[in-house]
């Protein structure tokens, strides 16, 4: 569903983030009635407009870069910035990647001159005040700027890593690296929560198997694509130039 735009960037959300707000809205209310579901509801909302913020950071940023981004889509594990492509160079695909964690330190920065920790605070147990709202804002922003630098491609940790492997070895021999890494860490995290019985993280690791997969054959395509060009190519003169044949991506 199409919300509104951001500096021409279309806001939408998945119609499944309806479900989230009502399961949010449900445990708010069975735990602490009408003052609960609207504390879990105003937190939720929060905390999403900090992710939206988030995939804003990477827009801006691959926007320096000529990179058009016409939407942010927002689901229950997260968003995700579409973008037409990805910059080849790497440092600007660095730069793309740690814009977003970047974004939530700053907002961490900003909230930490009106949010103050008592001593012996416990995120597990809190009141439903406008202050611990805050606190766990602050949290959420520190967990989210962290996880995402997690070398897990296409995660923003796996773009830089890909990014820093692209220095040293062909393109997409650096992107099936990432990917294998990335899959791997992914596994082990799914692993783990799904263990301690924490679905929705574990669907978002599986999410991010399959992400990285889909780039990683689009990235197959591209360089099989170029290849029979440069071989068609090799054939006229004057050479023509290659069409762009990569599809959307999307950056988390």
């Amino acid at each position: 569903m199409n919300l509104f735009r951001i500096c021409g960037i279309q806001l939408s959300v998945h119609v499944s983030f309806l479900l989230l707000l009502a399961y949010v809205a449900w445990e708010g209310w069975t735990a602490a009635a009408w003052q609960g579901a609207v504390w879990t509801l105003t937190y939720m909302l929060a905390l999403f407009a900090c992710v939206t913020l988030h995939e804003l950071g990477h827009a801006f940023a691959a926007r320096r870069f000529g990179v058009q981004v016409p939407r942010i889509l927002l689901l229950p594990i997260g968003g995700m910035a579409e973008m037409d492509s990805i910059p080849r160079k790497p440092r600007e695909e660095i730069i793309i990647a740690l814009a977003g964690p970047a974004v939530n330190y700053v907002i961490i920065a900003v909230l930490m001159i009106f949010v103050r920790f008592p001593a012996g605070w416990n995120p597990m147990y809190f009141s439903l005040t406008t202050a611990e709202l805050m606190r766990h804002l602050v949290l959420v922003n520190l967990v989210m700027g962290v996880f995402n630098l997690l070398p897990a491609f296409p995660m923003d940790g796996g773009r830089v890593f890909r990014a820093l492997l692209a220095m040293r070895m062909p393109y997409l021999k650096a992107t099936q690296t990432a990917v294998g890494v990335g899959k791997i860490i992914a596994m082990a995290g799914a692993a783990y929560l799904l263990y301690k019985g924490i679905y929705l993280g574990a669907l978002l690791f599986a999410f991010i198997i399959f992400a990285g997969s889909r780039e990683l054959q689009s990235v197959i395509r591209t360089e099989q694509a170029a290849e029979h060009w440069r071989q068609f190519q090799a054939r006229l003169a004057p050479p023509l130039e290659a069409p762009s044949t990569e599809p959307p991506h999307r950056v988390l």
